[in-house]
């Protein structure tokens, strides 16, 4: 089995290149969404938020509000540290659960891990290779102002506050751009998955 990481700066396209890689036989699994589930109700990591942060984290139903959560830790880095030491060890073991689950029923499959702060928080190590997705920075910009309904000077302070692109793709396996027609990053999808199917 291959476990494969795959990254890229906000709005540079990783979900349609995720959605190619499922579609061509990958197990692609997002790190976001498994996030979510290690703080559900009444998980363990929830009860340790709530010990550190207090119930105003929570909303009326119980749930994590992770609105309310990301601002406290936004201004202050300790407790973002703290957060990450609850959060990540849970995320880590959850990726290793489904990872050996897979292995069982299809030895040769390449599993692919979708997470926007990999190479920040080094999990990228934990991967045997790595996918990097960019585009150039004014379609980045074009995109993030569109999708979230921002001003131009609003987009680029948000790109401003992560690592760029530039920076991200010297740690890459693989790159894949996304900055012309989709046929065109399909193509590019395809020619690193046969290249990953030699590695299995």
């Amino acid at each position: 089995m291959l476990k494969v990481g795959l990254t890229g700066s906000i709005s540079v396209g990783k979900s349609f290149v995720s959605s190619c890689l499922r579609d061509l036989g990958c197990h692609v699994f997002d790190a976001d969404q498994i996030a979510r589930t290690v703080v559900e109700p009444g998980t363990p990591a929830l009860a340790e938020i709530v010990a550190l942060f207090g119930t105003e984290v929570l909303t009326e139903t119980g749930t994590l509000d992770r609105k309310k959560l990301g601002a406290i830790v936004f201004e202050q880095a300790g407790l973002r540290q703290k957060l990450n030491e609850i959060v990540h060890p849970r995320v880590h073991a959850e990726q290793n659960r489904i990872c050996e689950e897979i292995a069982q029923t299809d030895p040769h499959a390449i599993v692919i891990m979708d997470a926007a702060l990999m190479i920040e928080s080094g999990s990228y190590k934990r991967f045997d290779k790595l996918i990097v997705v960019w585009c150039l920075k004014k379609l980045q910009i074009k995109r993030l102002m569109r999708r979230d309904h921002l001003t131009r000077a609003e987009a680029l302070a948000r790109l401003n506050a992560q690592m760029s692109s530039q920076e991200k793709r010297k740690y890459a396996d693989f790159e894949i751009n996304t900055s012309g027609p989709h046929t065109a990053t399909r193509h590019q999808v395809e020619a690193v998955y046969e290249e990953l199917k030699k590695l299995v």
